[in-house]
């Protein structure tokens, strides 16, 4: 099966087992505090790869406007009842349906790893391009080089596909962003790199 489509089917079949496992008390959901003290009051924040909505758009609806984007049509409907400030919208992120410079943050966990590889840097110029000059990225990214693995996640066929950190800190940085920091999250047998980067242009 085409990794696109195992990927939105499994987390169509997941949505409820998955949504039950996430929790807003984390080391990976407490870094959202300094992406939002970093933006104005009311800032419109995009979270690509949203999901079910929580935890992430639910706190960053706390003190921005949220736009929801994922092709999992089932894990948005549980956004729209868990977020019904924010607006959901049913896309892929490597084709983001957005116009240039309209948002001031995007924020994306646990998505850019379900994406074969190759495709990584046009995701991340993508969000690039959705930025205003300034914006905010908040990107998780793989922690150890992953070709393409097919792996039971919640008993469902699950897609990963990721370079180390060096790499993907690199991809970063040639997508037109300066990295402001970087963590390493213990996640899974190798962890996960969240990256806070700004974009070219302030």
């Amino acid at each position: 099966m085409d990794p696109k489509a195992q990927v939105r089917e499994s987390y169509n079949r997941i949505a409820a087992a998955y949504l039950a496992s996430r929790s807003a008390d984390s080391a990976d959901v407490a870094l959202l505090d300094d992406l939002l003290a970093r933006l104005p009051p009311r800032a419109r924040v995009l979270d690509a790869g949203c999901g079910a909505g929580f935890p992430i758009a639910e706190r960053l609806a706390t003190r921005a406007d949220v736009v929801g984007v994922d092709f999992a049509e089932v894990q948005l409907g549980l956004a729209r009842r868990h977020v019904a400030s924010a607006r959901w919208v049913c896309a892929d992120l490597v084709e983001l349906p957005f116009a240039d410079a309209c948002f001031d943050a995007v924020c994306s966990y646990y998505a850019i790893i379900h994406i074969p590889r190759e495709q990584h840097a046009a995701v991340l110029t993508g969000f690039g391009r959705v930025l205003r000059p300034g914006g905010l990225a908040l990107v998780c990214l793989g922690a150890a080089d992953l070709p393409a693995s097919i792996e039971p996640y919640h008993e469902a066929p699950m897609y990963w596909s990721h370079y180390d950190a060096p790499t993907s800190l690199s991809l970063v940085r040639t997508a037109g962003f300066e990295v402001t920091w970087h963590r390493w999250i213990a996640d899974g047998p190798a962890g996960h790199l969240f990256v806070l980067a700004r974009r070219h242009g302030a």
